[in-house]
């Protein structure tokens, strides 16, 4: 059973996290040109559309978004049978040539991040991939690094950070949880 230790972030600060890391994609990228935003399924998905909306209230522009389930890809699912197909709904454009964000909620381990590009990779060849999170909470097995941060989070690993969204959760809010 694990028990709210504290809170990391309240709505505000999501908010600002989302505004800030919205505005170093466009610095980074220079402008929405050639760019989409791919958010992993559960909780990047909807990260992934707020980081659009951002983008159009900033730049003027619309910027393509759609979610990846990266289910067949994982690492640690038994008994995958048949053929590695991600599930893109929505998607409507083409990845081949274009600057691919991939968002996600919280970066640990990189398996879920490396999952995903290998989901990208079978889709076209991008041209670049990126990778913006709210919380990278360390303990990486893998050698993978966000290139947009909403926070760090230093944590133990039997801690667990819980990232709660209007959308799937009904508030946000981002807390660490422990035993």
């Amino acid at each position: 059973m694990l028990r709210e230790k504290t809170q990391l972030m309240d709505a505000d600060a999501v908010r600002r996290a989302l505004t800030r890391i919205a505005h170093e994609i466009l610095e980074r990228n220079k402008g929405t040109e050639n760019l989409v935003l791919l958010g992993i399924r559960t909780r990047g998905y909807p990260l992934a559309q707020r980081l659009a909306a951002k983008i159009r209230e900033i730049e003027g522009q619309e910027v393509p978004v759609s979610h990846l389930d990266i289910t067949a890809y994982r690492d640690d699912r038994e008994g995958r049978g048949g053929e590695k197909q991600p599930e893109l709904t929505g998607l409507s454009f083409s990845l081949a040539g274009k600057k691919v964000v991939l968002v996600d909620d919280v970066l640990y381990t990189g398996r879920t991040v490396r999952a995903a590009m290998d989901a990208v990779m079978d889709l076209g060849r991008a041209s670049a991939i990126q990778l913006a999170v709210l919380i990278d909470r360390g303990h990486r097995e893998l050698p993978i690094r966000p290139d947009f941060v909403g926070k760090n989070v230093p944590t133990s690993r039997r801690e667990v950070v819980e990232v709660r969204l209007k959308e799937t959760d009904g508030e946000d809010r981002v807390v660490l949880m422990e035993p």
